[in-house]
């Protein structure tokens, strides 16, 4: 059976690379991804329908694209079905300074093609590439000028800066927070 899961990275400290690096600037304020969904939606996801645990693995009711289609035919009679695909937000983020671990999901790159400037930033490895997306207050839209190379799609990465709660829309998917990067650092697990 699939059922949506949200999976929540949990901030570990980060310690100064190798070089020098600078330490991470207190203005910052390190938050996690459950920190973005309001709390009645929290609630909700926490709580789901217990008809999820009736489907049988296997049938059609199990399948993704039922799943997702599920999910939007029912968004108006399940709040679970709501807050599954809801794109409210925090409002207290808006132009906060804050520091927040995703994996990237490259949009856009630079002029020299190589670096990304413009991406989601995701809970999860693999959200927004397989369907369904994570709820849009759950992908932030990322721009960094100076662009990123990813060796990996693996890598998890903290993002450092202004946080806003504007709704930006990519035929890859919704996002409900949008971030202007003013750094970014390697996720390292201690």
């Amino acid at each position: 059976m699939v059922v949506a899961t949200l999976i929540f990275l949990t901030p570990l400290p980060l310690p100064a690379e190798e070089g020098g690096a600078q330490p991470i600037d207190k203005a910052f304020r390190t938050i996690e991804w459950i920190d973005l969904i309001p709390q009645d939606d929290l609630d909700a996801l926490l709580n789901p329908p217990e008809s999820l645990g009736d489907i049988v693995d296997g049938s059609v009711e199990d399948q993704i694209a039922s799943q997702m289609q599920l999910a939007m035919d029912q968004a108006s009679d399940s709040r679970y079905q709501q807050a599954l695909v809801s794109a409210r937000v925090v409002p207290e983020f808006d132009g906060q300074a804050i520091r927040l671990p995703g994996f990237i999901v490259p949009l856009e790159f630079g002029q020299d093609q190589r670096g990304i400037t413009k991406f989601f930033l995701v809970p999860y490895f693999g959200a927004c590439i397989h369907m369904p997306p994570p709820p849009p207050n759950q992908i932030v839209y990322a721009e960094y000028d100076r662009g990123i190379v990813l060796d990996s799609l693996y890598q998890p990465y903290w993002l450092l800066g202004v946080l806003s709660t504007s709704l930006v829309e990519n035929d890859t998917a919704i996002a409900a927070y949008s971030i202007r990067v003013e750094q970014i650092e390697v996720y390292i697990e201690e």
